[in-house]
């Protein structure tokens, strides 16, 4: 039985981000500043250069590659937990390129920002702070009711 929490929106948060930034990186840093927790993320734009990762499963463990040209931000959708008591921001993206070709995956820093406008949506709720897991080898949530 899958596992579900609710929360509930506290605020909403629009902006850009510099160009020449990491795309990554500078979405933590709002976090940080803003004490978001808990929360989802989503932008468009593009970037002059990606570095994109997938889960290697049977080797548990992340296998990255970059993208040298510039790029759509075509999507981008993440969500916002802690780890180790940190905001943490769990993002993939869908770039595209010349003819439509596109690429996708875990979005990993280095990701350098050309233009980029983005969503963050701050909740509140249970604590969802990144744990590991023994069986898939990833950084998964556990969840801390409030109170």
């Amino acid at each position: 039985m899958p596992s579900v929490n609710s929360v509930r929106s506290e605020r909403i948060l629009m902006g850009k981000l510099e160009r020449g930034s990491d795309l990554l990186g500078e979405l933590v840093d709002i976090c940080v500043q803003e004490k978001i927790r808990l929360g989802r993320v989503e932008a468009i734009g593009s970037v002059t250069r990606a570095r994109l990762g997938y889960y290697h499963q049977e080797g548990h463990e992340y296998r990255h590659y970059t993208i040298n040209q510039p790029l759509e931000l075509s999507s981008l959708q993440g969500n916002i937990s802690l780890k180790e008591g940190n905001p943490f921001v769990h993002a993939h993206v869908v770039l595209s390129g010349i003819k439509g070709r596109s690429w996708g995956g875990h979005l990993s820093s280095g990701t350098e920002v050309y233009a980029c406008e983005f969503i963050i949506e701050a909740f509140s709720g249970p604590e969802f702070s990144r744990v590991y897991d023994q069986e898939t080898g990833l950084g998964l949530w556990n969840v801390r009711e409030e109170g």
